[in-house]
Parts: structure tokens; C-alpha cells; sequence
């Protein structure tokens, strides 16, 4: 328990009330730095600031309170989760003792953001209720389109995570993550109603882009299309390259459900484009692979290995084994279907020594049964009575057994991060429902 009060600064003898100033105004300074340093993108240097203003310690609560939610909000960005839902509730704890509404609720929202991306999605949807409850009985507007935004995303987030487990095409998914989509749209819908209001464009763009997301997990790829349609206008609008970019690959990846493969391509064209632009070699790499994937559906198989081979080339510069997999068995595929069984069974191999190498049982599989495939083809082609063309008819290739990535469904407020290997996509067997779906599978 806390003990009795301190004496205000002005009942203090003299050189007390000097010291007690200097104190203040040693907590502020090192907190402002802290501020600046974060500001400056240097979170780690700002952390340790807002820690020696802490250990100095002041009187002022309110200053306090700020102290923790910055602390908060740094290690937040440090990945510190753990780190960020003490601060948070230290200042969720001291904005309710001095009986700061405001405070609470801005302490409310930054927990429920920190508790769902801890996966603690029930306890995240507790924090950002309070916080809008709070946001409208102040009358605070802008709060309260903050928090619909939130409670939209942890609903989002808890979809995502479900259809993943579930490992269903999106409009196929069980009841709970239809019901669970369902909420985080009437969420996202709530909030952009608001954002309209206030004359935010820059909030309506994101209420657009996630509305965009939902509506295609939820199989409904027209409304998808309209949204992200929106969602690139203003990105457009603000001069906004990395939502644009991310707007025309969900705008591909929803016309790839509706079976416009032609159309899917150009919009997978212009996030190749704007990844050059932005210097992303990742992403690049990533609508290099949706660009093969797509012109093997429209059976070009040329111009699908030279995508595949193009995003082959940036997952070697990468480092990125897991991408050149993909990349090796895709060039492998595209190589049968054109006919040239010897240059398939080179990417093969290749396949096949780095699903071992990464330990893709699933793939070393599929990569072991092509490679048998292609050399019983070549042997029977080397036989007097072989066939103009080799029997390839067990070979997992796309279009048969496919197991591919689109370009993947990307979260309106931050970039794609690659969790299945930068570049390439899922590893494992799967059929051509399963490949389409993995454009819904967003990390």
C-alpha cells in the first residue's frame, strides 16, 4: 500500500523545494528525449530514457500516466509484447485512480491492441469495448472511431487465425468465422460511417482496404472488389505507393476467385511495378510468383517460368530456401506442361535437395515422386519405341496437384511479412480450391 501523501512542492523548506524542482524537471527532460528518440524511429534509445525517468521519479501523475503509455507504445514496437501490457496496465491503473476518463480509454485501446496481438483476442475485445464506451460517453469522436477500428481489427485477427486452422477457401468457412468476419465488418462499417462524418480520408482508406479483407475471407469477392476499388482511390489520392501496392494485389487476388485470370494478371502486374518502385524485392518477388501462377491458369506456360524464374533469381539473392522451393517446383511444372522433361527434372532435383535441406517432408515427397516421374519419362524416350511425347501422368504438376501461392491477402495497416519463407508459399499437397485459397491466408 501506498503511503501517506508527500507535502505539496510549496510547503517544502527552501533547498527541499529546489531539489524537488530539479527532480520534475529531470523526469520531463529525460521523458522528452524518450519521446523524440521513439518519434525518431530510435525506440530502443527511447525506452531507456522513459526507464531513467521512471527511476527519477515525479509527483505528477498525469505525467506518470504519459511515461507508461509511451514506455508502453515503445516496447510495443520493440516486439516486446510482454513488456508493453505491464506499462499499459500500470497506465490503465494510475488513469483510473486519478479518475482520468480519457486516460482510461486511451489506456484501454493501446491494451486491447497489445492483447490481440498476443492472440488474446476475448480479453483484447474487453479493452477496446471499454475504451469506446468511455470514447462515447465523453463525446470524444475521433476515440470512438478509433475503437471501432480496433474492435474491428481483433475480430478480424481472431477470423484470420480461425480459417487458418480450419484450412477453408474463403466463403467456405465454418460457422464461428463467418460469425466472427460478420463482426469485424459490421465493425469496420460502424467505424467508416464515423470517419465519413469527421471528414477523415485517410481512416476511410483503411476501413475500405479491411472491409476489402473480410468480405473476400467471407467468399464475397464482388464486394471485396468494390472496396479495395475505393481503398485505391485513396490511396492514389494520398500519394499513398504501399497501399496502392497492396490494393492492386487484393484486387488481383479477388478477380483470381472470380475466375478473371486475365484481369487478375494486370492488377498483379501493377503491384510488380509499384514493388520496384517502393524497392521491395520481397513483395516483388511475391507478384513474380502470382504472375506465374496466373499465366499458368491461362496456360501461357512460357511467360509463367519467366515469372518463376524471376522470382527463383530474387529468393536465391535473398537467402530465401524456402521461395527457391516454390520457385523450383513451379519452373518444374511449367516445364512438363511445355513439354521439356529434361529441363523440368533439372528444377526437379532442385526441389527435391532443398525441401531435405529445410526439412519440408511434404515437399521432399512430392519433389522424390516427380523426380522418378521425369527419369522414367527421359528413359522411356531414350527407347526405340518411345513416344513423340513422354507419359508424365503421375507427375504432381500444377493444374493437377497444385500447391501455390497468389499473391497474398494484405493487411490494410501493415506490410506482409512472409511467414511461410519470403517469397514462396505453403508447403504441402493441396488441389486447385487449396491453391486459390491461400491468397486468404494473410500472415
Amino acid at each position: 500500500m501506498a503511503g501517506p501523501a508527500p507535502p505539496a512542492a510549496d510547503e517544502l523548506p527552501g533547498p527541499a523545494r529546489r531539489l524537488y524542482s530539479r527532480m520534475e524537471a529531470s523526469c520531463l527532460e529525460l521523458a522528452l528525449e524518450g519521446e523524440r528518440l521513439c518519434k525518431a524511429g530510435d525506440f530502443k534509445a527511447g525506452v531507456a530514457f522513459f526507464e531513467a525517468a521512471v527511476q527519477v521519479g515525479t509527483e505528477d501523475l498525469k505525467t506518470l500516466s504519459a511515461i507508461y503509455s509511451q514506455l508502453g507504445n515503445a516496447y510495443f514496437y520493440l516486439k516486446e509484447y510482454a513488456r508493453a501490457l505491464e506499462y499499459h496496465k500500470h497506465d490503465l491503473l494510475l488513469a483510473r485512480t486519478i479518475g482520468d476518463r480519457m486516460g482510461e480509454a486511451k489506456a484501454s485501446g493501446n491494451l486491447g491492441n497489445t492483447l490481440k496481438v498476443l492472440g488474446r483476442f476475448d480479453e483484447a475485445i474487453v479493452c477496446c469495448q471499454r475504451h469506446l464506451d468511455i470514447a462515447q460517453e465523453q463525446g470524444d469522436k475521433i476515440g470512438e472511431a478509433r475503437a471501432l477500428y480496433n474492435i474491428g481489427n481483433v475480430y478480424h485477427a481472431k477470423g484470420k487465425q480461425l480459417s487458418w486452422s480450419a484450412a477453408q477457401d474463403p466463403g467456405h468457412v465454418p460457422p464461428d468465422v463467418r460469425e466472427t468476419l460478420r463482426r469485424a465488418s459490421e465493425f469496420y462499417e460502424r467505424n467508416l460511417s464515423l470517419v465519413k462524418e469527421l471528414g477523415d480520408r485517410a481512416a476511410q482508406g483503411r476501413a475500405y482496404g479491411n472491409l476489402g479483407n473480410t468480405h473476400y475471407l467471407l467468399g464475397s469477392f464482388v464486394e471485396a472488389i468494390t472496396f479495395h476499388k475505393e481503398r485505391l482511390a485513396i490511396a492514389k489520392e494520398f500519394g499513398d505507393k504501399a497501399a496502392e501496392r497492396r490494393a492492386y494485389s487484393n484486387l488481383g487476388n479477388a478477380h483470381i476467385f472470380l475466375g478473371r485470370f486475365d484481369v487478375a494478371a494486370e492488377y498483379y502486374k501493377k503491384t510488380l511495378q509499384l514493388s520496384r518502385q517502393l524497392k521491395d524485392q520481397a513483395v516483388e518477388a511475391q507478384a513474380c510468383y502470382s504472375l506465374g501462377n496466373t499465366y499458368t491458369l491461362l496456360q501461357d506456360y512460357e511467360r509463367a517460368a519467366e515469372y518463376h524464374l524471376r522470382h527463383l533469381l530474387i529468393a536465391q539473392e535473398l537467402a530465401d530456401r524456402v521461395g527457391e522451393g516454390r520457385a523450383c517446383w513451379s519452373l518444374g511444372n511449367a516445364y512438363v506442361s511445355m513439354g521439356s522433361p529434361a529441363q523440368a527434372l533439372t528444377f526437379a532435383k532442385k526441389h527435391l535437395e532443398i525441401s531435405q535441406e529445410i526439412g519440408d517432408r511434404n515437399g521432399e515427397l512430392t519433389a522424390r515422386m516427380n523426380v522418378a516421374q521425369l527419369q522414367l519419362a527421359l528413359g522411356r524416350l531414350t527407347s526405340p519405341a518411345a513416344a513423340e511425347k513422354p507419359d508424365l501422368a503421375g507427375y504432381e504438376a500444377q493444374g493437377e496437384f497444385l500447391d501455390w501461392a497468389w499473391g497474398v491477402l494484405l493487411p490494410t495497416a501493415q506490410p506482409w511479412t512472409g511467414c511461410r519463407g519470403v517469397t514462396g508459399g505453403p508447403r504441402g499437397g493441396g488441389g486447385l480450391a487449396q491453391a486459390r485459397a491461400w491468397a486468404a491466408r494473410a500472415c
